[in-house]
C-alpha cells in the first residue's frame, strides 16, 4: 500500500523535530566521559608535568627549581644504567615474544586435533599476576642455580635472562591469540592460488600469509614494546634490581633495575625529601616510550600501505608455476595434438583461477575482458 505524500512529509517533519533537540543536547551525553578523561588523565598528567620542575615533598607544597630536576636525572648513573638496560630488555623481549607467539599461532591454525586445549594452556600464564610470577620463577631459577653456587640476584646476566624468560612465558600466550585471529582471517582463495602456482609452504608463508597478518604484527609489536618498557612488578618480585655494583666514583647502582622500578625508588629515596627528581624521571620515561611507540607504529603502517599499493599480478605471472611447466612439457612432447590438449587444459585451469579470484587476475577487469586467453596458452 502506497503511503500518501502528505503523511510522508508529516513523518519526516516529526523525525526532524525529534532529532533536533537530541542533537542540541548531545554534549550532555559526552560530558560524563569527557569529565572522567580530564579528571583521570589530563589533570594528573598536567600536574605531574608541572611538579617535575619543582622541589616538593607533598603536591600542595612545592618550590620552583626549573630544569634542575632534569639535570639531576640525567646525571644519575643508576637512572642512565636503568635506561639502557630497559632498552636492551625491551628489544630482546620484543623479538622473542613475537617469534614464539607467531610460530605457536601458525602451528595451532593447522588442522589437527587438540588445538583448543593447547591454546588454553598457552594463554593461562597471562592470567597470573606479575608479582606471583616473579616469586614463582625466583624459586625455580634459584633451585637450578644453587647447584652452581650462584643465584638470580647475584649475577646480572642471570637476572636479565630470568626476566626475559618470565616475561616471554607470561606474554607469548596473549600475543598468540592475536596472531591466531590474524591467521584465520587470511583469505583461503589466496592460499589456494599459491598452491596452484606451485608455491611451497615457506613461499606461501613469506609471500601470502605474513603480508596479510601485518595488522596483527603491528599490534603485537606495539604491545610487546610498551610492556617491555613499563615492566615493574616482575622486576620487583624477581630481582628487586639486584645485584649491586659500585662505580669508580664510589656510587652504587642496581644492575638489573629497570626504569619503572628506578622511578619508584627515586620517590622513596632520602625519605622522599625531593620527589621532583623522580617526577622528572617519569616525564622523561613517558616521552621516550611515546616516541619509540609512535615511530614503531608509523613504520609498521608504512609497510602495510606499501603492501596494499603493490601492483597486482598479471595472468602471465599467475601461470609462472607448475601449470605452466606442465603445459610446456606437453607442448614439447606431443606436437599439435598435445598442444591443443594443453591449450584446452590451460583455458580450463585459467578460468578456475579467475573464479577463485573473483574474475580478476590481470590488474583490472577491462584488461581481463579484452585479454586473448588463447594467446596466453600458446607456449
Amino acid at each position: 500500500m502506497k503511503i500518501p505524500k502528505r503523511r510522508r512529509d508529516e513523518a519526516a517533519l516529526n523525525s526532524r523535530l525529534i532529532r533536533r533537540p537530541i542533537q542540541r543536547m548531545a554534549w550532555l551525553f559526552l560530558l560524563p566521559t569527557f569529565a572522567a578523561f580530564c579528571i583521570g588523565f589530563l589533570y594528573p598528567f598536567a600536574k605531574g608535568l608541572f611538579l617535575s620542575f619543582c622541589n616538593f615533598r607533598i603536591t600542595s607544597q612545592w618550590e620552583w627549581t626549573g630544569l634542575d630536576n632534569y639535570r639531576k636525572a640525567f646525571q644519575d648513573p643508576g637512572y642512565m644504567h636503568a635506561f639502557w638496560y630497559t632498552m636492551l630488555f625491551a628489544l630482546v623481549s620484543l623479538i622473542l615474544i613475537n617469534l614464539f607467539a607467531f610460530a605457536i599461532a601458525y602451528a595451532l591454525t593447522q588442522k589437527f586435533k587438540g588445538t583448543n586445549v593447547f591454546r588454553t594452556v598457552f594463554f593461562l600464564p597471562n592470567l597470573i599476576g606479575g608479582i606471583v610470577l616473579g616469586y614463582i620463577w625466583s624459586m625455580i631459577f634459584d633451585g637450578i642455580l644453587i647447584k652452581y653456587n650462584t643465584s638470580v640476584v647475584l649475577e646480572t646476566k642471570y637476572g636479565f635472562w630470568g626476566l626475559v624468560i618470565l616475561v616471554c612465558w607470561q606474554q607469548i600466550g596473549y600475543m598468540m591469540i592475536i596472531y591466531i585471529a590474524g591467521l584465520q582471517a587470511v583469505p583461503e582463495d589466496m592460499l589456494e592460488a599459491a598452491r596452484i602456482d606451485g608455491a611451497n609452504r615457506w613461499q606461501t608463508l613469506r609471500r601470502v600469509t605474513i603480508p596479510n597478518v601485518m595488522p596483527s604484527i603491528t599490534i603485537c609489536m606495539f604491545l610487546s614494546l610498551t610492556n617491555g618498557f613499563k615492566l615493574f612488578d616482575q622486576n620487583l618480585a624477581l630481582t628487586a634490581g639486584r645485584p649491586f655494583q659500585q662505580l669508580g666514583n664510589g656510587e652504587t647502582i642496581k644492575t638489573t633495575e629497570m626504569l619503572a622500578l628506578n622511578i619508584v625508588n627515586a620517590f622513596s629515596s632520602n625519605g622522599g625529601g625531593n620527589r621532583g627528581v623522580g617526577q622528572a624521571k617519569a616525564v622523561i620515561f613517558f616521552v621516550v616510550v611515546a616516541a619509540i611507540s609512535i615511530i614503531q607504529l608509523q613504520a609498521s603502517r608504512r609497510k602495510e600501505e606499501n603492501r596494499g599499493s603493490a601492483p597486482q599480478r598479471t595472468p602471465s605471472d599467475v601461470y609462472d608455476g607448475a601449470v605452466h611447466r606442465d603445459l610446456r612439457a606437453l607442448s614439447d612432447a606431443g606436437g599439435s595434438g598435445a598442444h591443443q590438449l594443453a591449450e584446452g587444459e590451460c583455458l580450463r585451469q585459467y578460468r578456475d583461477l579467475q573464479a577463485a579470484h573473483g574474475g580478476v587476475l590481470c590488474g583490472s577487469e577491462e584488461l581481463c575482458q579484452g585479454h586473448d586467453l588463447r594467446q596466453l596458452c600458446l607456449l
